[in-house]
Parts: structure tokens; C-alpha cells; sequence
């Protein structure tokens, strides 16, 4: 008998038929062991795996169970925001007595030291020392962990950011999303498990490679979703196919989804888009909601600084990277315009701004997460892929004055998940450009990161062409115990 389905009208019997062992059947099985209604346990599948975003639970109990990553393209400067340098006063103007200097930009490059034009005071119990630029974070600083010897020895862009998204220099790989998703699934099925918020101006510098799920399956793909509404386009259908019209159609594509994939066992590319479009029609009123910050109370709205010309655009994103998490979703992460910390030239007046942006709604993200009960559980990370050099770019005037890229001793900053709250990690050189105690390297966060979703950096891998595949690369990378609580 043909398990084809018919042309026209689809019988009980053709339905039965087509559907019973296909995708949309498997996808049944999935709601409903969600749902916790299977009459048996679920057996192993047999042939090709299947891969799916149910929740999981790690090898080994753990604090995290979800992140929010605040990536700042382009490199914050370490040594004007978190690394206070007094050697960099005291010499500022003149030539840089060593000779271990690597510009990236040659052209504009100069051996003259930058003193930093802000002051630094302590915050909180722990007496943690930032930037007057930076005084909202000062409000939470019992509740970071502070790392200042972050290293990745990568001095551009696109490598530097594969490096601390990836692991890896190369494009094409996962991202620290997709295998988060990969190991723990999402504790949504309304929603997709890792989002990306974007900046208004539209797509990031080297767009898509922040949330690839490179060799990953498909569905562990990130979702790009527009800063302003409508956040994710096309989620209504027309006037005409609303109500029972759109539940037939459905019905009709989940039997025909299914027995093209019955056809195409094994080809995860066409399990993850048939997952997607699924997900898509029960996205139509979740995601709504979760986008839709106006049943917010004013007094939250406040904290996160919404209304405020300086930061409204990025304190409403983080309102809404809390609220997707406080809805199941696993991962999420906010990006900055562009490189906008790419600090090449006119530092001066270009890094109050980016602060004046990002700072209150950061922090607002780390005490709303508290308040809620929810930090414990959730890692919140700010940074980005490099730091800052000591010396001067661009000699043309002190307006003009910026900073060189530095991937060999910068810094960023996490809070909850596991992470102790209050200290303050790491050291870099007098001159703030290498980090030379307790270094933290790139594949060191990823190990530690893992750990602290409870997983073993080298033991949580994908097999592909018969070689097993980590986060962390086969590098000798470590477990940073002392930042965690």
C-alpha cells in the first residue's frame, strides 16, 4: 500500500497511514512527554538520531540554567572602565619604555602613553574599583565577579570574537549558545530556546556568526530578533486563514512535513526547519507576551531606564532578555551597534556615551534577575572580545585620541550562575596590556562556564566525521575554580 498522501481529500485511514511513523507523530510524542502524558517510557529510536529541545538534565547538579550574555563588539577599554592604571598618569604623554607593543593598526599607531581621562573610586562592601563611568554598575558590584586577566592573544576583530564566542579563530563553528542548548535543551516550547537581540540599526559587524550553530544540528541555530517591534515579522496570518482555515493548513503541512522527512531520514537541516515552522505557529501568542514589556510596573521600568533618551533602546532589551528567561528560554544574548567600542579614535567623547547606553540598564538586569530570584540560576556576562592598548592612536589632537585593540590582558565582568559575587579577579602589568596573574583565558571562561551548568568541558562533545568535538577544543583548558562561590 502507498503511503503517499492522496491528491484532494486526505482520508482517516491516509492520514493514519502517512503520519504514523513520521516527524509529525515523533513531534506528538515530544508535547506530550513535555506534557508528562506518555502511558510508558519512551524507547530509543531506532536508526538515525534525532535531535530535539526538549529540557535536559546535566551529568552532575548545577547552579545555572540559563544565560544572558551582554556582548560589547568591538572592546571595551579595560584600563578606563575596570583596570585602574596609575602608571599610565604618571607617564602620560610620553614614550612607552618597553618594546612589546602590537598594533593593529599601524598606520595611526603611536608610542605614547594614554593616561585615562576618568577617575576611579570603590564600590560596595568589596571595594571593588571602577570608573566614575560606571556608576550604576558600582550599585551591584557585591554581586559581580570582576575579571581583569582575560587573554586570548587574538588582535582582530572576527578572530578575537570566534575565540570568545567559539573557541576557535576559524568561522563555521558553534556558538557558547548553540552548545548551551545543545547540552540542556529549553525549558520552553512557545519559544526559541536561543534568542539574539540586535541593535535598531539592524544586523551586528559579521552578522550571523554570533549565533551559529555551526557544525551543531540546525535547530540549535540562534533566532535573530529586531530590537524594535515587531520583533519577529510575520507571526499573524491573514484575516482569511485566522481560526480553523490556519488549524487545517497546519494539519495538512504537519502530514505532508512528515512524510517528506520519512523519506529523508537522517538530514537534521530538514528535521530543524520542520521543527522551526512548528514552532513558529505556537510562537503567534507567546511571543507577543514575552516581547511586551507595557504590563511592566513603572518602578521596573524605571530601574532599567526606559524613557531615558541615553539608554532607552538598551535598557528595553535587557527588560526583555529577563523576561524570555523568566519564560524558559535557555540562552540569550544583546548586542551593541556594530564595533562601537572599537575605540580607534576619539575615546574621549565616544566612551561616556557607549557607558551612558549600556551601564544602568546592565546593572538594572543583575538586581531585577536578584530581586526575582532568579540570578542564582541565570548567568549574566558583559564584555567583549578584547581590551585596550596603553598607548595613544591617532595623535591629531586629544579629541581624536583613541586606543589599539588588545587581546592579551582585558577585561569583563559576570554575575550569578555560580559566580561569587564581589570579587575581583586577575591582574594585569603596571601598564594594564598583559594580564600576568591568575590569567583566564578564552577557553578557561569556557571551561568555567560549562562547569557551572554542570557540565565537563571535555566530556560534553558532538562526534563529527568520527572525531568527538568540545567547546573548548582540545585546549588545556581549566576550570577557574576561585570565581565561584
Amino acid at each position: 500500500m502507498s503511503t503517499k498522501l492522496p491528491h484532494g481529500l486526505c482520508s482517516r485511514r491516509h492520514f493514519i497511514e502517512a503520519g504514523g511513523f513520521g516527524l509529525g507523530m515523533l513531534g506528538l510524542a515530544t508535547l506530550l512527554r513535555q506534557d508528562g502524558l506518555l502511558a510508558a517510557p519512551i524507547k530509543p529510536l531506532l536508526g538515525n538520531e534525532v535531535f530535539d529541545l526538549l529540557p535536559k538534565q546535566p551529568p552532575r547538579p548545577a547552579k545555572a540554567k540559563a544565560m544572558i550574555s551582554l556582548f560589547m563588539m568591538g572592546g571595551p577599554s579595560q584600563m578606563d572602565l575596570f583596570d585602574p592604571k596609575p602608571m599610565l598618569t604618571k607617564w602620560h604623554g610620553q614614550k612607552f619604555p618597553g618594546d612589546n607593543l602590537k598594533y593593529d593598526n599601524v598606520a595611526q599607531a603611536s608610542a605614547k602613553v594614554l593616561g585615562s581621562f576618568w577617575k576611579f573610586s570603590r564600590h560596595g562592601k568589596c571595594g571593588m574599583e571602577l570608573s566614575e563611568l560606571l556608576p550604576q554598575l558600582g550599585t551591584v558590584a557585591d554581586d559581580i565577579c570582576l575579571i581583569r586577566s582575560m587573554k586570548s592573544g587574538v588582535n582582530n576583530h572576527l578572530q578575537a570574537m570566534l575565540a570568545m564566542q567559539t573557541g576557535r579563530i576559524t568561522s563555521g563553528n558553534p556558538t557558547m549558545g548553540a552548545w548551551a542548548t545543545y547540552a540542556l535543551g529549553s525549558e520552553t516550547k512557545d519559544l526559541p530556546a536561543y534568542v539574539v537581540m540586535g541593535h535598531p540599526s539592524g544586523l551586528p559587524t559579521f552578522a550571523n556568526q554570533h549565533w551559529s550553530n555551526g557544525w551543531l544540528p540546525s535547530i540549535y541555530q540562534g533566532t535573530f530578533v529586531r530590537a524594535t517591534a515587531p520583533h519577529i515579522l510575520n507571526l499573524d496570518p491573514p484575516a482569511a486563514l485566522q481560526g480553523k482555515p490556519q488549524e487545517r493548513q497546519m494539519e495538512l503541512l504537519r502530514a505532508m512535513n512528515a512524510e517528506h522527512a520519512a523519506n529523508h531520514p537522517g538530514e537534521t537541516d530538514l528535521q530543524a526547519r520542520i521543527q522551526s515552522y512548528e514552532l513558529a505557529g505556537r510562537m503567534q501568542l507567546a511571543a507577543k507576551e514575552a516581547f511586551d514589556i507595557s504590563s511592566e510596573p513603572k518602578h521596573v521600568l524605571e530601574l532599567y531606564g526606559i524613557g531615558r533618551k541615553e539608554c532607552d533602546d538598551y535598557a528595553r532589551r535587557c527588560l526583555i532578555a529577563r523576561r524570555l528567561i523568566e519564560r524558559g528560554v535557555r540562552y540569550v544574548q544583546v548586542l551593541n551597534q556594530g564595533q562601537s567600542w572599537d575605540s580607534h579614535g576619539s575615546i574621549k567623547s565616544a566612551l561616556p556615551t557607549l557607558c551612558a547606553a549600556t551601564d544602568r540598564p546592565s546593572a538594572a538586569l543583575v538586581a531585577d534577575l536578584k530581586q526575582r530570584g532568579l540570578l542564582d540560576s541565570t548567568i549574566v556576562h558583559w564584555g567583549g572580545e578584547m581590551g585596550r592598548m596603553p598607548v595613544l592612536q591617532n595623535d591629531a589632537g586629544e579629541a581624536k585620541w583613541g586606543r589599539d585593540h588588545n587581546t592579551y590582558g582585558f577585561s569583563q565582568w559576570v554575575a550569578g550562575g555560580g559566580f561569587k559575587g564581589g570579587l575581583t579577579y586577575g591582574e594585569t602589568d603596571e601598564w594594564g596590556h598583559h594580564a600576568v596573574k591568575d590569567v583566564v583565558n578564552h577557553y578557561d571562561w569556557h571551561a568555567t562556564m560549562l562547569d557551572c551548568f554542570g557540565f565537563e568541558h571535555d566530556k560534553l562533545t558532538y562526534k563529527r566525521n568520527g572525531t568527538a568535538l568540545a567547546l573548548t577544543n582540545n585546549q588545556p583548558a581549566r576550570v577557574v575554580r576561585e570565581l565561584l562561590a
